[in-house]
């Protein structure tokens, strides 16, 4: 659930700037991806949980055309009509907001003008899907105010939309969907090709554990450039290995991994470790399930561990600071499992730390890699939260 003080710092920023108490606060989560990596372009599986960061939005209709936002991070307003909206010249925040009423409008849906604050505490441009969040809450709150009637999948990607035609950044569907329909103390297993999810309960709280993202203090240097080199690489694979089955394969999903070994020496070496990665990795995902279905934690960081390896190893998209917090993590004896997450060059590792070991974590592992490393870390011990909702108790 939401956090009381967050929620009642944006309903009293609400009433100082507009006179009056909010008719509708929402909230959308951020996420984590705790394996199932690069898996997602791939028509792949991923595995991500909503977490206990928001953002969380505070709204009043206004009964005109006119959008009037107060970003409570930014201390600034944006105002836009909304029979003529395109992207602020003044306030970059304001484009994510923008982007989702513009597309709504594209789908035909009626939006009214209202009053609104926003504010969040996912951290930015950490990888933890600020931006999904932000989307996510924005359709939310539309879909309360208007009584849109947009169901929890065509909310992701309505925000999926905003974020890839008016925002510009391609991004895939997982971190809009986790955001829209996680559900608390679980994690989503997606299937990227169908969008068919199911929730698997993690139970980590119950069973004595936190999830623990580090940042690394290195900002992601996702080149596109790197980034498209892998697509195209995978696509590659895909080719090559079409003709080497004599069968006609739609993505790197379509090949199980011992199939694939027959045929990994005629690859070129690049591609081979690319495909390695995907093909190895969509099964860690359906074997980390197994290992929660059954109860088997120990199973599951053992998994995260070996997902690591691979995107380190194959995929090449971690780097030396974030393989350091890795390997420190791993060391640490209340850790279950640890690896990069996120696109890669930088960013956050994941791991599942037992509660009582979580300060001996923090005492231990940071110094540590902030010593041999130069970088200064953020930690963020989170628990798996439900996905966006109208916060009970707000009268509409």
């Amino acid at each position: 659930m939401s956090n009381n003080s967050s929620v009642s710092a944006v309903t009293d920023a609400f009433i100082k700037q507009f006179h009056a108490k909010p008719e509708f606060v929402v909230r959308a989560p951020g996420r984590v991806n705790l394996i199932g990596e690069h898996t997602d372009y791939n028509e792949g599986f991923v595995f991500p949980t909503a977490i206990d960061r928001e953002m969380i939005v505070a709204a009043t209709p206004n009964g005109t055309d006119e959008i009037v936002a107060y970003s409570l991070d930014y201390s600034e307003t944006d105002r836009f009509n909304l029979n003529n909206i395109g992207k602020s010249d003044k306030h970059q925040w304001a484009d994510y907001l923008r982007g989702v009423l513009s597309t709504l409008q594209k789908r035909k849906f009626v939006v009214s003008g209202f009053n609104a604050v926003l504010a969040g505490n996912v951290p930015q441009g950490a990888g933890l899907s600020s931006s999904a969040a932000y989307e996510v809450a924005v359709v939310t709150l539309c879909n309360e105010i208007d009584k849109l009637s947009i169901g929890g999948k065509d909310i992701a990607l309505i925000a999926q939309q905003a974020e890839n035609e008016f925002v510009g950044m391609q991004c895939g569907i997982m971190d809009q969907f986790i955001s829209a329909l996680g559900q608390e103390e679980t994690a989503l297993m997606i299937d990227c090709r169908s969008l068919d999810y199911r929730a698997v309960p993690l139970k980590l709280s119950d069973r004595g554990y936190s999830i623990v993202i580090t940042n690394s203090g290195v900002r992601r240097g996702l080149v596109d450039s790197e980034y498209n080199a892998r697509r195209s690489e995978c696509a590659e694979g895909v080719k090559l290995l079409s003709k080497m089955t004599g069968r006609k394969l739609n993505s790197l999903r379509d090949i199980e991994i011992d199939e694939f070994e027959t045929h990994v020496n005629q690859l070129p070496k690049k591609v081979a470790q690319r495909c390695r990665h995907v093909i190895s990795e969509n099964k860690r995902v359906i074997d980390a399930v197994c290992a929660l279905e059954k109860s088997d934690l120990q199973r599951f960081g053992e998994l995260m561990n070996q997902s690591h390896v691979s995107l380190r190893d194959d995929f090449e998209v971690s780097c030396p600071e974030v393989d350091q917090l890795v390997e420190l993590s791993q060391k640490h004896s209340g850790v279950l499992g640890a690896r990069m997450t996120g696109a890669g060059f930088g960013g956050c590792t994941v791991a599942i730390v037992a509660n009582d070991a979580v300060d001996s974590f923090r005492k231990a592992v940071i110094p540590q890699y902030e010593k041999q490393t130069g970088r200064t870390t953020e930690i963020y011990v989170c628990a798996s939260t439900a996905g966006a909702q109208l916060i009970t108790g707000v009268t509409a």
